[in-house]
């Protein structure tokens, strides 16, 4: 197994998770005391986990953390507040749907990189196969959520 071309892939999907879980905390907070919120409150728990997953099997694997990358995720997020949702201030259904469609992108990212750590644990024996059963399945789960809930914002936004 090539551990440096491993390193940057895993980094480039913890930055992709820190994207992700700075996107559903502001999603989740924008929709407090709604079936959205309810829902997101549990996939940020659910995100938060998985993140902490992740770093963990970063960690077995000995790959280090690129501190820049991880900023540089972090920083993605934030400027992608500046989009236009059709007000001049404040949240919309748009700002919801975008949210969530980001949201599905991420997952899919996260189930991908899950996927190919499964594959390579068949000739790793520090990689717990269990364990990423389990999270490609989680993951799974979580777009079918996303995409139940997409449609509904879809449908709210334009009035359809």
């Amino acid at each position: 197994m090539n551990k440096k071309l491993l390193g940057i892939y895993m980094n480039d999907h913890l930055a992709g998770s820190t994207v992700g879980l700075e996107l559903v905390r502001r999603a989740c907070s924008q929709n407090q005391g709604t079936d959205y919120g309810r829902f997101l409150a549990e996939l940020t728990k659910e995100i938060d986990e998985d993140r902490a997953a992740f770093v963990e099997i970063m960690d077995t694997l000995g790959i280090r953390r690129d501190p820049a990358k991880v900023a540089g995720g972090w920083v993605l997020e934030k400027v992608g507040r500046l989009k236009l949702n059709g007000q001049l201030r404040g949240y919309s259904p748009l700002s919801r749907l975008v949210e969530l469609e980001g949201l599905a992108l991420g997952v899919t990212g996260k189930l991908a990189g899950w996927k190919a750590l499964r594959l390579l644990a068949d000739g790793e024996p520090a990689l717990d196969v269990a364990a990423l059963d389990r999270l490609i399945e989680r993951a799974e789960r979580q777009q079918r959520g996303l995409e139940e809930h997409r449609l509904r914002a879809t449908r709210e936004a334009f009035g359809a």
